[in-house]
């Protein structure tokens, strides 16, 4: 097993608490009326098992509805960033019956999606190994899940783009055309933001002229052909430049490799497909 996980950033254990909470509110509502079918002391010991390859990611999330749940403990058999092979058996379960029984599909639920999304991860990361090209997720996240999906990516080998609103300018199309043109909004940002990164969305070159005589940080281009990021490449030399819309794991293997670039993409958070997981006592 390849472990590439980080430890859990901040901005993720910030949410764990709330978001694990209200999900199991979503669930439990006034009470576990199946659950209550087992006698309150039973205890057991249960298993959960990925029935495809896939990387594991959520064990926080996971023990975490536990933990609230109470009288359950975990012992986890792979860590996050693990490739798992169908048929691997991960994590054991022991404890109070009923417990672990409500707690089964919140638990799931959590484990299955940010699997998901470390596994879609891993693909674009093993696509660009040995390139110059890092491939970047987008605020395309499920609601709610903005943190630990982002973690997620980063269990699968890819990195962060912004988090939110907050950390960093965005300009695109529709910021543009409010502002008035591109360099008075670049301007804009560097008087209102001091030291915040800034990120400028173009969808041609004459745009991208523009943008790269005012060397933003990162300069976004929207839909460009292969062609245009080759003639991008030498026309912004000073800013990093970053690839995006809609691009496939195709275009990641496709790109050019003469300088570092950016690749983003939404795929990673939002086409996600839940990796089929099982829970079983005994």
């Amino acid at each position: 097993m390849d472990n590439t996980a980080p430890q859990l950033p901040g901005y993720a254990r910030e949410h764990l608490e709330k978001v694990v909470a209200f999900a199991i509110e979503e669930d439990l509502g006034d009470g576990d009326l199946t659950a209550g079918l087992i006698p309150e002391d039973a205890t057991a010991t249960a298993t959960i098992l990925t029935r495809e390859d896939a990387v594991l990611c959520g064990t926080a999330w996971a023990e975490e509805v536990f933990r609230q749940l109470g009288g359950v403990d975990l012992e986890w058999h792979a860590r996050d960033g693990d490739r798992l092979a169908a048929g691997t058996a991960f994590c054991t379960l022991r404890g109070n019956t009923r417990r672990i029984l409500t707690g089964e599909r919140t638990a799931l639920n959590f484990l299955q999606t940010l699997m998901a999304t470390a596994t879609t991860a891993r693909r674009y990361a093993d696509a660009v190994a040995g390139t110059r090209v890092t491939v970047l997720d987008t605020r395309k996240t499920l609601p709610g899940l903005r943190a630990a999906q982002k973690y997620a990516v980063l269990c699968g080998g890819c990195r962060n783009h912004r988090l939110g609103l907050h950390d960093a300018f965005l300009i695109k199309e529709n910021h543009i055309a409010a502002r008035g043109s591109i360099t008075d909004a670049i301007r804009a940002a560097r008087e209102q933001g001091p030291g915040k990164k800034i990120i400028i969305e173009v969808e041609n070159l004459d745009e991208l002229r523009e943008a790269a005589a005012l060397t933003p940080d990162q300069i976004m281009l929207d839909n460009f052909s292969p062609e245009m990021i080759a003639e991008a490449m030498d026309l912004a030399p000073q800013s990093a430049l970053e690839i995006s819309g809609n691009r496939t794991l195709e275009d990641a293997r496709e790109l050019p490799g003469s300088r570092d670039l950016y690749l983003s993409s939404g795929a990673l958070t939002k086409h996600v497909q839940a990796v089929d997981l099982s829970l079983r006592l005994g």
